[in-house]
């Protein structure tokens, strides 16, 4: 299979195929849009839908419910991939975008902890796994479709537009959370706005929907079904048979494995470490992140273009090995960006204020902020949050602190370039793995074979990244409480999970992968 000439495929116009890319990539941004949001929210979700005695343990059960979803995409890949390669890629992938569109909707509906209690994590776990089931089956058709309408040679090129949905649908997640948050309010969203980007959703997935129902059926999958060369059974033919296996394995531990964890501590583990451990302020925290996936963004399509000439390993290696190699610093450096014990406070400038909100329940909130300026233009606020009843005017609950940091121009721009630079080794990793994948396994079980090692690699490898990152500084933070100075940047500890996946990714990558572009014997 693999360095065999290629059957010559008919030609597709541009027009043509830019419509494929156009229909396709709508659903899957609009699917990754859904997927996001509820990582976006994490922080807000883990105190609506989790007991708020125990913050970290509230935002610990959130990213392992947000994390369970990836751990499902597997056997998404696999009903979901057998299905495309027995029935079409169109059909099923439009069953994917109709399940998604209806789980992120629902979630959306759900009473929080303090109305229903447990059965409120219950039901969000519960959908959380359709998605996950869903997107398992979502991304290997939307890539295999394009792909096979895609001209000999241009397949990295092409796909690469598929590969810029998953960042643009965080995007558009965090664009919409921003404008959903500015236009209600701060107090409003936390209390119920926050509802508002998952039920919008639907709207997203219905225009999906219909735009999908006009797409034909992939040519190459049209001619194997004319033929009678469908795979009776593309489970079988892809795990059961040696060399084909070697390939899925090959394909996890060489690429998708690695892949994984950069693509999500770049995009998601940064957004988490400048909220909880830079402690900065909601809508700058988005900001950042939002202007680093724009800036990067283009360069999907860049490294995608380029591994069509140079081959897809050298830049996917090359991805991981400076994610490996720069992480600690970067993340070190953009801790020190908000860190208060090394500025300068301009004591006299401190201010206090206090406000009383009456919530839906009668209840009572009070907000006791008190903002601290620095000489460098940081700005800090320690906010307390208390909870009264409004007839015994007793305490209904322990105090909420947190803080908030905004941080001044210079600092805000280097951070924005800190987290580029990772969404950029993202780019690098992420823009020719769909056309690596493609071109790894026959047209006939194609869907099965690639969905299975990608959905691993990134739903359980690069998905579980957030929550054993945050736990692994959890438990380093406690450490230094026991033993203080136990660890010396307990902050830094979460890295040494992409860190060592990416390594091992790498060395069997550096080892096993050939660097040519693989094609396939009967496209």
């Amino acid at each position: 299979m693999v360095g065999k000439k290629a059957k010559t495929q008919q030609p597709v116009s541009n027009r043509a195929l830019f419509s494929v890319i156009s229909a396709s990539s709508v659903g899957t941004l609009i699917e990754w849009y859904d997927f996001y949001i509820f990582g976006s929210l994490a922080a807000i979700l883990s105190s609506q839908f989790f007991p708020k005695d125990n913050p970290t343990a509230s935002l610990l059960s959130t990213l392992a419910t947000f994390a369970a979803g990836f751990v499902v995409r597997p056997f998404g890949a696999l009903v979901f991939g057998r299905l495309g390669d027995l029935v079409g890629r169109k059909y099923t992938f439009l069953v994917t975008l109709i399940l998604m569109g209806g789980s992120t909707f629902a979630i959306g509906l759900i009473p929080g902890y303090a109305t229903i209690g447990f059965w409120a994590p219950l039901l969000v776990l519960l959908l959380r796994l359709i998605q996950g089931l869903a997107l398992g089956g979502e991304y290997g058709g939307a890539a295999t479709y394009v792909a096979e309408y895609a001209p000999e040679g241009r397949r990295g090129f092409y796909t690469s537009f598929i590969q810029t949905t998953a960042t643009l649908g965080l995007f558009v997640s965090l664009g919409v959370i921003l404008i959903t948050r500015e236009t209600l309010g701060v107090d409003v969203f936390s209390d119920w706005g926050w509802r508002v980007p998952f039920i919008l959703s639907i709207l997203l997935v219905a225009v999906s929907i219909v735009i999908r129902m006009k797409m034909a059926e992939s040519p190459l999958f049209s001619k194997l079904k004319s033929e009678g060369k469908i795979s009776k059974n593309p489970l079988a033919e892809s795990f059961g048979k040696k060399q084909n296996l070697k390939m899925v394995l090959l394909a996890l531990f060489g690429a998708t494995a690695g892949q994984g964890v950069i693509w999500y501590t770049g995009q998601f583990y940064a957004l988490s470490f400048i909220q909880k451990a830079c402690n900065i302020e909601f809508v700058q925290s988005n900001e950042i992140v939002a202007i680093a996936l724009l800036a990067a963004t283009p360069f999907f399509v860049i490294f995608g273009g380029l591994s069509d000439r140079i081959g897809r390993k050298s830049i996917m290696l090359a991805g991981m090995l400076l994610g490996v190699l720069t992480y600690r610093p970067i993340y070190d450096k953009m801790y020190s960006l908000s860190d208060l014990s090394i500025r300068d406070e301009l004591t006299d400038a401190k201010t206090i204020s206090r406000k009383l909100t009456k919530q839906a329940n009668g209840d009572l909130l009070t907000t006791a902020t008190t903002t601290h300026f620095y000489t460098d233009g940081l700005v800090a606020k320690d906010i307390e949050k208390t909870v009264t009843s409004a007839n015994k005017s007793a305490q209904v609950s322990p105090p909420e602190l947190t803080k908030a940091v905004t941080l001044p121009d210079r600092s805000l721009w280097l951070m924005i370039f800190l987290v580029f630079v990772q969404v950029l080794y993202v780019t690098m990793v992420y823009g020719p793995i769909a056309a690596f994948l493609v071109e790894l396994f026959p047209t006939r079980i194609r869907y099965t074979s690639m969905s299975l090692p990608y959905h691993v690699g990134n739903g359980i490898f690069g998905g579980l990244t957030p929550f054993i990152a945050t736990a692994l500084v959890a438990t380093a933070t406690k450490a230094n409480e026991t033993a203080p100075g136990s660890v010396a940047k307990p902050y830094l500890e979460g890295l040494w999970y992409p860190i060592l996946v990416a390594t091992v990714c790498f060395v069997i990558g550096v080892l096993y992968l050939n660097n040519k572009t693989y094609t396939t014997a009967d496209d």
